[in-house]
C-alpha cells in the first residue's frame, strides 16, 4: 500500500501520525470530514469517561433530523441526487398511431431525496442526580453552520442548553461557513484572528471561555465543568483528532499533492507545502 503524502511504501504496520500542529485542514472537506466525525466524538468520549468515574458517565447521544431535498443545495454536505434510472425509448408497437418524432437525446434521470441525518454528541451524566445531564459537548459539523434543518437543529438545541442547568461545549473546526459556535459573533470577531474556535459555557452565566486557534496553532487542552463545587476535567481535542487521523488511515485516504478545500490563503498554503515535504522525510517502519 502506498502513502498518498509520501508515496513510499508503509507495511502493514506503519503510519503517518497527524503532522499538522492543530487541525488538519484536508479533514474539512465535506466528502471526508463526515467520516471522521463520529470516531472523533467517541475518542472525545472515551478520553473522559475514566476521569469522570465514578459519580458520573460519559455517553454518546444522538440527534437525528431530516433534510428536505429542498435544502439539498444550501450546503455541501451531502450529494441530494442519485442516478435513478434511464429512459429508453418508448414502445409504440400495438399502440395509437402517431407522427415520427425527430431524434432527441436521452436523458438521465435525477430524483431529490430527502436524507436523515444522524449527529453524535456528548453527555455526561450526573448518577448521584437520576442521570441529570450535566454537561453536553457538541463538535460542529457541515450541516450545523449552513441554513436548513442542521442548523435549525443545532441552534434550537443550543438555545435550550443555555436556558438549563447544562454547561455547553462546543467544538468548531471547520475554517468555511456562517458562525455558529453561541458566543455571541460580535465578541471574537474584533477580539483576535482564528480558524478554528473552542468555547465553553458555563450553566447559568453569561460568561465563555473561548480559545481561538489558527491553522498554525495546536488544538487546545480544555476544561471540562461538572457538577456543584466538582473539579473540572481535561481534555486534549488534538490527541482525539489524532486518534481518530490514524485508525480511520487518512494519511493514506487523503491525496496531499492536491491543493485543499475548502481553499487557503497563498501564504497558508506555502506553508502546508512545507509540512507535507517533512512529512515525507517521516520514516515508516
Amino acid at each position: 500500500m502506498w502513502c498518498l503524502c509520501s508515496g513510499k511504501r508503509l507495511t502493514k504496520d506503519s503510519a503517518v501520525p497527524l503532522f499538522f500542529p492543530g487541525m488538519d485542514p484536508y479533514l474539512e472537506n465535506p466528502v471526508i470530514f463526515p467520516g471522521i466525525h463520529g470516531p472523533m466524538v467517541t475518542y472525545l468520549r472515551d478520553q473522559i469517561a475514566p476521569r469522570i468515574r465514578p459519580r458520573y458517565a460519559a455517553s454518546v447521544g444522538e440527534r437525528v433530523y431530516v433534510e428536505s431535498a429542498k435544502e439539498g443545495h444550501a450546503h455541501p454536505i451531502i450529494p441530494d441526487v442519485w442516478v435513478r434510472q434511464t429512459i429508453g425509448r418508448s414502445d409504440q408497437s400495438g399502440g395509437v398511431a402517431v407522427a415520427d418524432l425527430p431524434e432527441v437525446d436521452e436523458p438521465i434521470v435525477l430524483e431529490a431525496q430527502d436524507l436523515e441525518i444522524r449527529q453524535p454528541f456528548i453527555e455526561i451524566l450526573d448518577r448521584e442526580s437520576n442521570m441529570r445531564v450535566v454537561t453536553i459537548i457538541e463538535l460542529v459539523s457541515p450541516s450545523n453552520k449552513y441554513a436548513g434543518a442542521g442548523r435549525e437543529s443545532y441552534v434550537t438545541k443550543q438555545r435550550e442548553v443555555h436556558c438549563s442547568d447544562t454547561h455547553l461545549v462546543e467544538i468548531d473546526l471547520l475554517r468555511r461557513g456562517p458562525h455558529v459556535v453561541a458566543v455571541a459573533e460580535y465578541l471574537t470577531a474584533g477580539s483576535f484572528d482564528y480558524d478554528y474556535l473552542v468555547s465553553v459555557h458555563r450553566a447559568r452565566t453569561r460568561r465563555f471561555e473561548v480559545y481561538p486557534r489558527s491553522i498554525r496553532q495546536t488544538l487546545p487542552c480544555i476544561r471540562i465543568p461538572l457538577a456543584g463545587n466538582d473539579p473540572d476535567v481535561r481534555l486534549d481535542i488534538r490527541a482525539a483528532l489524532a486518534q481518530a487521523y490514524d485508525a480511520g488511515s487518512y494519511d493514506q485516504r487523503i491525496d496531499y499533492s492536491r491543493r485543499c478545500y475548502p481553499p487557503l490563503s497563498a501564504e497558508v498554503e506555502i506553508w502546508v507545502r512545507q509540512l507535507i515535504e517533512q512529512a515525507k522525510r517521516i520514516p515508516t517502519a
